[in-house]
Order: structure tokens, then C-alpha cells, then sequence
């Protein structure tokens, strides 16, 4: 197998980036130009359930980012790609479109367990490998207040579920099952799995 010493990251989290550093993982960054419509890959598909989504959305960032990197003319390497949702039942909770979408969706976390799903997926050479990461986060509850203070703050924004663990919000998370990276966004143990395979040295 041929050993890679560094990875392309096909994302724009600056948490991502953290977390593949705490791996000692060298990475650059493989981002869609301004030509890509990289928000439409995002979009549900009526009734799909959240494991479904969250799989073919990181999938197809792969493929968009395995065409960018054929057009651009860059070096070979591995490309990493990851996708997070948030999920209370069947319904997939995504980024919120303005403070009133955020406010409805803390609403209805508070108080409540909901899942974390985050998948990544990892390509080298022709193989593709894909992970999924499943978490339960259970809120406490958490008055109105509160709520309209951590929107005002846009911490929300371009979050899915509109929180961040890592942020003020993690005052209201009473318990936690599964993976706290996986819940930043890049679940530590899957990932270091899936670049091993990949032969990516680190």
C-alpha cells in the first residue's frame, strides 16, 4: 500500500481542522470555488431519514471534491470529507435559516434527547471508505430566556441543530452518549480508522 503523508480536507469547519491537528494529521484545504453550488448538496430529500441524509450528503461532497481536484491539477492525496446532522426522531434538524428557525429548533431540543449524526467518508486512489458516527445529547431544560440570548449571539448560524457543543450551549447538555468529537463534526476514533486504511501516515 502506498503511504500518503498528508490529506486534502474538503471542508470550510475550522473545528474539523482542529480536530484532524489533534490527530497529527497534515491537511490541506480543498474548498468548492466560486462556480460550485456547494449548499445544494445539503438539500433533504422529502422522507429521507437522517442516517440516509447525513451518508449521501458527505458522499457527494466527495464526489464534488474528487472532480475539483482532478480540475485544479493539484498532487494526488486522500481526500477526507465529513457531514454532521442533528436529528430529533425522523425529523433532520439543519442549519436554521434566520434567528426565529434557530429559536424553533432550540425549542424543541430543550428538555429532550436528540442524536447527532455525523458521517465521513475518505477517498484514496479508487477506494472510497465511509464512517458514521451516532451520538444522544440530552438537553436540559432551558427557559426562553436563554435561548433568545444564545441566538442573539449567532452562535447558531451555520450550525446544524443551531448549537455548537463547544460553545455556551454545552451549559445545557446534561449527558452525552456516543462521541464528543463526532458531535464538533469529525468523530476522532472512525476517522484515524478510516486514514489508516487509506494508508495515510499520521
Amino acid at each position: 500500500m502506498k503511504l500518503h503523508s498528508f490529506i486534502y480536507l474538503a471542508s470550510q469547519s475550522p473545528r474539523r481542522r482542529q480536530l484532524l491537528d489533534q490527530l497529527g494529521v497534515r491537511h490541506e484545504l480543498l474548498l468548492p470555488g466560486p462556480e460550485e453550488d456547494a449548499e445544494a448538496l445539503e438539500v433533504e430529500i422529502r422522507g429521507e431519514l437522517p442516517e440516509a441524509y447525513v451518508q449521501r450528503v458527505t458522499l457527494a461532497k466527495l464526489a464534488a471534491a474528487r472532480k475539483r481536484l482532478r480540475s485544479r491539477g493539484l498532487p494526488a492525496a486522500p481526500i477526507l470529507c465529513s457531514d454532521t446532522t442533528v436529528a430529533l426522531g425522523r425529523k433532520i434538524l439543519g442549519k436554521p435559516l434566520d434567528a426565529a428557525d434557530a429559536l424553533a429548533t432550540l425549542t424543541s431540543l430543550a428538555g429532550r434527547t436528540h442524536r447527532v449524526i455525523t458521517a465521513v467518508a475518505l477517498s484514496s486512489g479508487r477506494a472510497e471508505r465511509l464512517a458514521v458516527s451516532i451520538s444522544k445529547v440530552k438537553f436540559a431544560p432551558v427557559s426562553p430566556a436563554q435561548l433568545e440570548h444564545y441566538v442573539a449571539s449567532g452562535e447558531p448560524f451555520g450550525k446544524a441543530g443551531s448549537y455548537a457543543i463547544q460553545s455556551q450551549a454545552a451549559a445545557w447538555i446534561s449527558h452525552i452518549e456516543g462521541s464528543y468529537s463526532g458531535i464538533m463534526g469529525l468523530p476522532l476514533f472512525e476517522t484515524a480508522q478510516l486514514l489508516t486504511e487509506g494508508g495515510v501516515k499520521f
